[in-house]
């Protein structure tokens, strides 16, 4: 990148000098600079335990204690980041399109922001849709009930029934692994599936002690634009009750926003100051973004994710010298629509 603005000769100009009022009116193009804005996806897991119909019987018959009221929690399973560019309207440009300069194209995205000149841009990937891993159909536990308990009278007795099918499951198992079954079967095929089989059963009866347990992973999206004054700002709380749920809301804790600005920005060299004494009403400004480090911690400051992105909000505007499109040569050049940084120089001469 240094190589790259020392090129192109670049002055120190200031954004606000180059947008003052009193200005020279000139003939030209819109356009804008962007801020970065960073977009975090939060991924949280939903689980939820229904009891069984026999529950109360779970500790007399497998000295395993069972939930008899029904359960929901959550937890966050991830955190990701992505960057994306907004216009800053304190940051508008007018390039000018005379015969004095050799501006031919302007490119820009939907909003305004700059991508290129007298090229095309790139457009940044949309964003991937997020999409849940498809669930198992849960087991209906009466398709594996015998005759004898579908017809029992009472919980009681059907507690009983249920129990002695279980355990009579596990013990076929047993017979299996040790090579004693009545009818062992012939192959390593037949074998597994005879285990699948009796695990199927035993889940499907043991439901309904110890309940079934259904898991659904959600996505919520977040969009700020970081700046300087982020320091232990509340950016959204979580719950394991309630899961994920805005700053100002209670019930949930308190996940913060820290933001270290790492000072990283590209050097202007000095001889670009040379450009600041020419008359001329070319007025093409790009950003040198600041590198900075974005954490997200809990109250206690345990940090749950962290994410390093370049945010033109931590730099400063820079203007190229309008010698660059003049009437021997021209320039190509390509921004970075997040950050508005320059990416990409091209110069050839005019025919």
């Amino acid at each position: 990148m240094k190589k790259l603005l020392t090129s192109i000769f670049l002055t120190t100009v200031a954004a606000t000098t180059a947008m003052a009022g009193g200005e020279k009116k000139v003939d030209g193009l819109d356009y804008y600079l962007p801020k970065t804005a960073v977009r975090m996806q939060v991924l949280v897991e939903k689980t939820s335990i229904m009891p069984g119909q026999l529950a109360d019987y779970s500790e007399l018959y497998f000295k395993k204690n069972a939930s008899t009221t029904p359960q929901t929690t959550y937890r966050i399973v991830g955190v990701n980041f992505t960057s994306e560019g907004q216009p800053d309207t304190d940051k508008k440009f007018t390039v000018a399109v005379d015969k004095k300069h050799s501006v031919f194209t302007i490119d820009c995205a939907p909003n305004g922001v700059l991508r290129a000149i007298n090229t095309k841009g790139k457009a940044l990937p949309r964003p991937k849709v997020f999409r849940a891993a498809q669930k198992a159909a849960p087991l209906n536990s009466r398709d594996y009930m015998s005759q004898d308990i579908l017809a029992a009278a009472n919980l009681p007795k059907m507690a009983q029934l249920v129990a002695q099918e279980v355990y009579d499951i596990r013990d076929s198992r047993n017979q299996l692994s040790r090579g004693e079954a009545d009818n062992m079967p012939k192959d390593g095929e037949q074998l597994r599936l005879m285990y699948r089989q009796l695990d199927t059963q035993e889940r499907a009866l043991m439901q309904l002690f110890t309940g079934t347990v259904s898991t659904d992973t959600t996505e919520t999206v977040m969009t700020f634009v970081p700046q300087p004054t982020d320091l232990r700002r509340v950016l959204f709380r979580f719950s394991k009750r309630f899961g994920l749920t805005t700053a100002d809301d209670f019930s949930g804790e308190p996940f913060y926003l820290n933001v270290e600005n790492e000072g990283i920005i590209a050097d202007v060299p000095a001889d670009a100051l040379k450009a600041d004494k020419e008359k001329d009403d070319f007025s093409l400004g790009v950003n040198l973004p600041g590198k900075i480090r974005l954490t997200i911690t809990k109250a206690d400051g345990t940090p749950v994710a962290s994410y390093e992105t370049d945010a033109a909000q931590f730099g400063r505007v820079v203007m190229l010298n309008g010698a660059l499109f003049g009437k021997k040569f021209t320039s190509d050049i390509v921004l970075d629509p997040t950050t508005g940084a320059v990416v990409e120089l091209k110069t050839q001469p005019l025919d």
